[in-house]
């Protein structure tokens, strides 16, 4: 079971349990054990806010990485490029972008990242993860942002500039190698947190 499902599961369960009836099995079954609903209660509600808390905290911090990388729309690309003085490359972009807004250092070069990354559906893209393509014939040479509601940003190509595209555009669908996730996005959130 995945930590999402495994919270959703706890959350109904408290939920479940806060609107038990009297004779609701699950009542038996805390009755049984010798546990204090009430506590019980008690620390599934603090789970819960902890769980929202940072749920919040890890959106708000996608938010922050997206309009980070907003910021940047029309600085050129530029092959090898790592800051907005000489331009960007690709992965030299979503390097910066993470490092800026939440101050993680991903790897260099667009196959490093997506092997430093978790892969997910792409039913489950959500604002903050990454969009890999090929486009110079070898998996993952080519690596976006995704910003939601099938958009991302990216360096494309020398003799552009950093800008907004359709996932769903036939060059981008064609090309597409996959979907990943900063797993440590929500590790970093807390550690700034403090």
């Amino acid at each position: 079971m995945t930590k999402r499902r495994a919270v959703f599961a706890a959350l109904l369960v408290a939920s479940a349990m806060a609107s038990a009836a009297p004779d609701d099995p699950l009542d038996r079954l805390i009755a049984e054990k010798g546990l204090d609903r009430g506590r019980l209660i008690t620390q599934l509600d603090q789970v819960r806010r902890s769980v929202a808390d940072t749920a919040s905290a890890v959106s708000d911090k996608a938010a922050d990485l997206v309009l980070t990388a907003l910021g940047f729309l029309g600085v050129p690309y530029k092959w090898g490029g790592n800051s907005a003085q000489t331009g960007f490359d690709c992965s030299g972009f979503v390097r910066a972008i993470y490092e800026q807004s939440v101050g993680l250092r991903l790897p260099r070069k667009s196959d490093e990242q997506a092997a430093a990354t978790e892969t997910i559906a792409r039913s489950e893209l959500a604002p903050g993860d990454l969009v890999f393509f090929n486009t110079a014939r070898r998996a993952f040479s080519h690596v976006g942002i995704y910003m939601g509601d099938g958009k991302f940003i990216h360096s494309p190509r020398t003799g552009a500039v950093i800008r907004v595209e359709d996932l769903d555009a036939s060059y981008w669908t064609e090309r597409f190698d996959g979907a990943r996730r900063v797993a440590n996005l929500s590790v970093v959130d807390r550690m700034l947190a403090r």
